[in-house]
């Protein structure tokens, strides 16, 4: 924090004294991350440091930005600098940027791109929004199995320049369809006139264009790439997606799930940059829908009301109920979203989850029971709280635990792999959703079971 601070000063120094050589000497030196840190502590300065920047480094900035402040920036700039970003941004990079844009400005600022590169802006944009064609970018290189490694490494040192990374060379047919990949590595140790194909291990794995992204997450996890090639239905390749694609897009996948699962819509802003109102909106659907949830709950008290009034004590333990059942359908609910975004848990294992849910759900629900019923015994041996049938009371609140708990993991689990199997995102199976329907069941439970244990009794 001091160090950003010093900064900070620096370069406001640099600022009011006016000199644009030195501040740009200034920018030049800095990591990209700290110049985007100054931009994030002097907004208002953020387009004359873009426009002040080498254009490779401006476009390294600019990357890692935020699209609010990037768009923010954007209006700002001079036309020769917009231009000039513009072309020099990786495919990549620019496609996520366009995505994010109102189609009138994507017209403008694909006009600016020779012939070349708009045909190959318009294609990637063409691809679904969610797919991995989005993420993928077609700078790479691709070698051919006949070669000797004398002639890859002159290739190399000749297209290497435009390629997003050279970590991995790509062995292509001559219809371009994909057969392996080779890690550079592998080309410096080998012999010069050894032949590629020799080098071939017939272990590739490749992501298809139209696979979803998150797909792309889980293969990249499970198999420690730097790059994996992306082809088509028939295999013909048609570009790479890197590694720090993948950890700006899981970091986005985390933040979204995260805000769904705590009851809200995901924001497409940093918190501090949206608007109460734009806020208000994104949190007041799955609010009302928790209110008029939490109503039910509501009703089923008035409809038992009656019939409880005897056992007025039986009202105490609604608040004990109805937490231990949405806290263990929390819990599930969040074991199995996150099982299912890291690809442990897939739709085919709904039954097994179910088996372990119930067998999980008795034990915890037996446990809360036992805690229960101590409870009671407690009270009663100090205070005399519960008057002689507290052993009653004390099964009833020990089997309604021991059912909601159980009931509560089963929905918990299972919802995710409802909204998965109709096409939503398991993450909308939030906490608040899975605590507000199991309150209003745990109700219900608990007020069954009292209603048959207790009746003609306490009732």
């Amino acid at each position: 924090m001091e160090e950003l601070e010093m900064l900070v000063e620096q370069t406001e120094l640099l600022l009011d004294a006016g000199d644009t050589q030195r501040l740009k000497e200034h920018l030049d030196e800095l990591n990209i991350s700290d110049v985007e840190a100054l931009i994030d502590e002097l907004p208002e300065y953020g387009p004359a440091f873009i426009e002040t920047l080498s254009i490779n480094r401006a476009v390294h900035v600019f990357g890692i930005l935020d699209f609010p402040t990037q768009e923010r920036i954007l209006k700002r700039l001079s036309g020769g600098k917009i231009s000039e970003l513009i072309n020099e941004m990786p495919p990549d990079d620019r496609t996520a940027f366009f995505s994010e844009l109102k189609g009138d400005v994507v017209k403008q600022l694909i006009i600016l791109l020779p012939p070349s590169e708009r045909k190959e802006a318009l294609a990637l944009l063409g691809y679904p929004e969610d797919s991995v064609g989005r993420l993928m970018t077609p700078d790479y290189i691709t070698v051919k199995q006949h070669w000797t490694i004398t002639r890859v490494l002159e290739h190399v040192r000749k297209y290497g320049r435009a390629s997003e990374t050279i970590d991995v060379l790509y062995v292509i047919d001559k219809d371009g369809r994909l057969m392996d990949d080779i890690r550079i590595r592998n080309i410096l140790l080998a012999d010069p006139e050894m032949r590629v194909r020799d080098l071939i291990d017939n272990r590739l794995i490749a992501l298809n264009a139209n696979d979803p992204q998150e797909e792309a997450i889980n293969v990249f996890r499970m198999n420690n790439r730097v790059a994996l090639p992306v082809v088509d239905d028939q295999g013909i390749m048609l570009g790479i997606v890197t590694i720090d694609d993948i950890l700006w897009l899981a970091n986005e996948e985390y933040t979204e799930d995260m805000q769904r699962i705590g009851g809200s819509e995901a924001l497409d802003e940093p918190y501090l940059d949206v608007s109460v109102l734009h806020l208000v909106r994104k949190r007041a659907g799955w609010l009302v829908v928790l209110f008029l949830g939490q109503l039910l709950t509501a009703t089923v008290m008035e409809h038992y009301e009656s019939q409880l009034a005897s056992a007025v004590m039986l009202f105490m333990f609604i608040p004990l109920i109805i937490s231990s059942g949405g806290n263990s359908g929390s819990q599930a609910s969040t074991l199995i979203i996150q099982a299912m975004a890291l690809g442990e848990v897939t739709l085919a294992d709904w039954w097994r989850v179910m088996r372990r849910e119930i067998l999980s759900g008795i034990l915890l629900g037996l446990i809360l029971g036992v805690l229960g019923f101590i409870r009671i015994l407690t009270w009663q041996t100090f205070a005399h709280a519960y008057g002689e049938y507290w052993w009653l009371v004390g099964i009833v609140v020990s089997l309604s635990l021991m059912g909601v708990v159980l009931w509560g993991s089963l929905v918990g689990a299972m919802l995710p792999f409802v909204l998965r199997k109709l096409g939503a995102d398991p993450a909308s199976s939030s906490a608040p959703f899975v605590s507000t329907l199991v309150d209003v069941t745990g109700l219900i439970i608990y007020f069954t079971v009292a209603t048959l244990m207790l009746a003609g009794i306490l009732l």
